[in-house]
């Protein structure tokens, strides 16, 4: 019992009562509004609003705060009934939009309810693996020859440069003075095609990844200029086994299903809607 009459929320929701009783002795008397005038405010809101108070501020509020935050829920009821009274919501596209949006929410809340088994997921990875098929992965040092320093040359000197590397190994100590600083690294360690495609392009990537190890080779054009590349290892892409990509498998799975029952939910929704446009145009 101790402990229950220490626990936050009994003293919001206590709060939240003496509000609600204070509330309706000051109105007792009073004539009573229509039904559709009236504005119903329940414990567990009360409790909500506190809630949501803790969680912002880290602390309880007093009553003269809790007495703010119900009043701007009113208000935002008034003015939202108001609206409606008015038909602005009428023709509204971002009202559109939102009340859209709140469809496609219902539809993956109920798409979300059950989890799969882990022999259907496994079921559906097997059809599915090239999904989550693993890039090859390249580690690599490079040498660049700047064509804003070296003009129209940039590319022959590199090849220069190459015939002077033959037989040199990936560290050997004379290879940078060969070439011209670059701004970003002279080492780039396991990285993928994704990876190297949007630091250097595409093109740079593929010819990378296609390059044997052990050895200097290029010349390589990339985004910035012309490179002479030693790989130093090459990790072939995979398909992981199920076990490795179980969690992905599953926000794929999940992500399908929710995407499948809104599709399914809207077909059903439009099967009873006929469009009609103007006359001539066709559909």
């Amino acid at each position: 019992m101790k402990r229950l009459l220490r626990e936050p929320l009994l003293h919001f929701l206590l709060l939240g009562a003496a509000l609600f009783g204070l509330y309706s002795f000051t109105q007792a008397g009073r004539t009573a509004p229509a039904s559709s005038k009236q504005i119903q405010l329940t414990l567990d809101e009360l409790a909500q609003l506190a809630l949501l108070f803790q969680a912002q501020w880290r602390r309880e509020p007093t009553p003269e705060e809790l007495t703010r935050l119900i009043e701007n829920k009113v208000q935002n009821e008034v003015l939202y009934r108001e609206a409606l009274a008015m038909g602005l919501d009428k023709d509204d596209e971002i009202v559109k939009r939102r009340l859209a949006q709140k469809m496609e929410f219902l539809a993956e809340d109920v798409a979300a309810l059950r989890d799969p088994t882990v022999d259907e997921l496994r079921a559906w990875f097997e059809k599915n693996a090239a999904r989550f098929a693993l890039s090859p992965r390249a580690s690599f040092r490079h040498l660049y020859f700047s064509p804003d320093r070296r003009g129209d040359r940039a590319r022959d000197e590199a090849a220069r440069a190459l015939l002077k590397l033959a037989g040199k190994s990936g560290d050997w100590p004379g290879a940078s003075a060969l070439a011209d600083p670059f701004m970003f690294q002279d080492h780039y360690g396991d990285r993928s095609f994704e990876e190297l495609a949007n630091l250097f392009g595409p093109p740079f990537a593929q010819a990378v990844l296609d390059l044997t190890p052990g050895s200097w080779r290029g010349p390589i054009e990339s985004g910035y200029g012309w490179h002479l590349v030693w790989v130093d290892s090459i990790t072939p892409g995979r398909v992981p086994p199920f076990e490795e990509v179980e969690p992905d498998v599953k926000a794929e799975w999940m992500a399908e299903r929710r995407a499948d029952a809104k599709r399914k939910a809207f077909e059903a929704m439009r099967a009873r809607y006929e469009v009609v446009l103007p006359a001539g145009r066709k559909p």
